[in-house]
């Protein structure tokens, strides 16, 4: 009976641990990958791998071993791996991209996720995946009850699975960090083989001596920096974003992704933040006779820390925001850091399209998407359903900004398909190029005259207005949209597909003037040192 029970007790952590191990990843990877589908269908793939080779294994090694000393001496190994990950995790996943940005940039997230997760991540997995094997043929004494048997040891693997899979999300992760997070199944693995060694009496001060190990670790101050050659005023984890805020003398940002692009940022001087925040103001004025000091009504979808909605109460002292941001820990950063005051924006904790479905929805004049990230657009605010939905929150006469934070050289489909989506929901859109960032800005609205009303508005304004350059950079740079060939719906929005393309321009982009630049072998160092000039 103890041994049933001590058998059926793995199966129940052995799975718990799994999942929690595989959520954890997804966490570990997510500060330099993103959490796009397909990342996350690499992860998931790769672990499925990695539990299908250990299951091979683990039936082979059962018949010819047939030993509950080999079991336990597999999951004790994988415990002690999963303990190590959060020390050495991180550096090897800098390293694997460090190398993969310099001598194979082609498809970098993807290659860079799936070697990450194999090299990280395999052995242990391998080894739980041998577990359910072992346990049956371990727990099978009568092959009249063979079936009775296996279904209970998978049962219980599955209900640890389900649990494991809430846990980590609402509990560990939230409250102490994906590091302790694999700590924490780490110790529930090492417990379990504790008890058997016990109960066999061997191995007992070595197990005792793991357990003791990584207890004390869960009490022990842990780095939890994912960028860990930067100083940063604070690094943290939500349940929706890895969590970055810089500063230096002048301004504080905050960066959801290790390596790409910054999502906020605060100007302590209240000045012009030299981002695309600063060409989006000239949305008002596409609105006919608008004047700064008229009242308005603006909604922003995404709101990060404030950057727009602090922007849009200096330079239009009478507008009314209401923001939209789905992640609490950023409010509480946007508080606390970024100087966001509770009379420059009503804040609703909720995802954008949510509450645009919500019947107390109110009506605008600008609605400003910004919820995209630089390697993750949710779909299901880029289709023609959303934007349709946008389009009923409008004022007559009123005007929709969205954020395209993606651009590389040549053909750009994902901005294509994104502003002819608007292009079939709205009468005109305008496309805005940045020269000096990977931003596109998209104007779209209803009233046919909307270029001539910013036109009008702009040659109104004061010559001493700091705004002034700013809008007539934007006059000077608007493109008709006038193609809707090439739509997202809510049935087909191939988001991720066309994103992580871009983004292997992108990344391709960027290394080419860097191998130039170590490219000695045509060049040579004064080559270099020209360059370097």
């Amino acid at each position: 009976m103890k041994k049933k029970l001590l058998l059926y007790s793995t199966s129940f952590f052995c799975g718990m641990s799994v999942m929690a191990v595989e959520l954890s990843v997804s966490k570990l990877l997510a500060p330099y990958f993103g959490t796009s589908q397909i990342i996350w269908t690499v992860i998931i793939g790769l672990i499925m791998i990695s539990l299908s080779v250990g299951n091979v294994l683990g039936g082979r090694s059962a018949d010819k071993h047939n030993s509950m000393n080999r079991l336990y001496l597999i999951i004790w190994a994988a415990a002690i791996w999963i303990a190590i990950i959060p020390f050495v995790g991180k550096y090897i996943v800098v390293g694997i991209i460090g190398l993969l940005f310099m001598f194979l940039p082609q498809n970098l997230l993807i290659t860079g996720s799936a070697i990450s997760c194999l090299v990280l991540f395999s052995v242990p997995l391998i080894g739980l995946g041998m577990v359910s094997p072992y346990l049956v043929k371990l727990g099978v004494t009568d092959i009249e009850n063979t079936g009775k048997t296996t279904g209970k040891i998978y049962a219980m693997n599955t209900i640890g699975s389900i649990i494991g899979t809430f846990l980590p999300t609402f509990v560990t992760i939230p409250t102490v960090g994906t590091s302790k997070t694999f700590l924490i199944f780490a110790l529930v693995l090492n417990v379990i083989c504790l008890a058997y060694f016990i109960m066999s009496k061997i191995k007992t001060v070595k197990t005792s001596l793991t357990f003791i190990i990584i207890f004390a670790l869960l009490f022990m101050p842990l780095s939890n920096s994912y960028a860990f050659w930067r100083d940063c005023v604070v690094e943290d984890e939500s349940v929706y974003n890895y969590l970055q805020v810089t500063e230096d003398k002048d301004s504080v940002y905050l960066s959801t992704n290790v390596a790409f692009g910054v999502q906020s940022v605060y100007k302590k001087d209240n000045k012009l933040s030299g981002m695309y925040y600063d060409y989006a103001l000239a949305a008002p004025q596409f609105i006919k006779d608008f004047r700064s000091d008229d009242k308005t009504d603006l909604l922003i979808l995404g709101n990060g820390t404030g950057t727009y909605a602090k922007q849009s109460r200096i330079y239009y002292p009478n507008i009314k925001t209401d923001a939209v941001e789905i992640d609490p820990k950023i409010v509480e950063l946007s508080k606390k850091y970024f100087d966001l005051k509770d009379d420059e924006a009503t804040i609703y904790e909720t995802d954008g399209r949510t509450f645009l479905s919500d019947e107390n929805c109110g009506m605008y004049d600008v609605i400003m998407v910004d919820a995209y990230h630089d390697i993750t657009i949710p779909f299901h605010m880029a289709t023609k359903e959303f934007f349709s939905k946008v389009s009923e929150h409008l004022k007559p006469g009123g005007v929709i900004i969205l954020n395209i934070n993606m651009k590389a050289k040549g053909d750009n489909p994902i901005n294509q398909y994104l502003s002819q989506t608007v292009k079939s929901v709205f009468e005109k859109v305008y496309t805005c190029e940045l020269k000096t960032s990977t931003n596109e800005l998209l104007f779209a609205s209803n009233d046919t005259n909307m270029v001539n009303n910013l036109f009008d508005n702009i040659s109104n304004m004061n010559t001493s207005n700091p705004l002034k350059n700013v809008f007539q950079f934007v006059i000077e740079n608007l493109e008709e949209v006038t193609d809707s060939s090439h739509i997202f719906t809510d049935e087909v929005a191939p988001v991720d597909i066309l994103g992580q393309k871009l983004l292997n321009s992108m990344v391709q982009d960027e290394t080419s003037d860097l191998k130039e630049m170590i490219n000695f072998k045509e060049k040579g160092l004064k080559g270099l040192f020209d360059m370097l000039r």
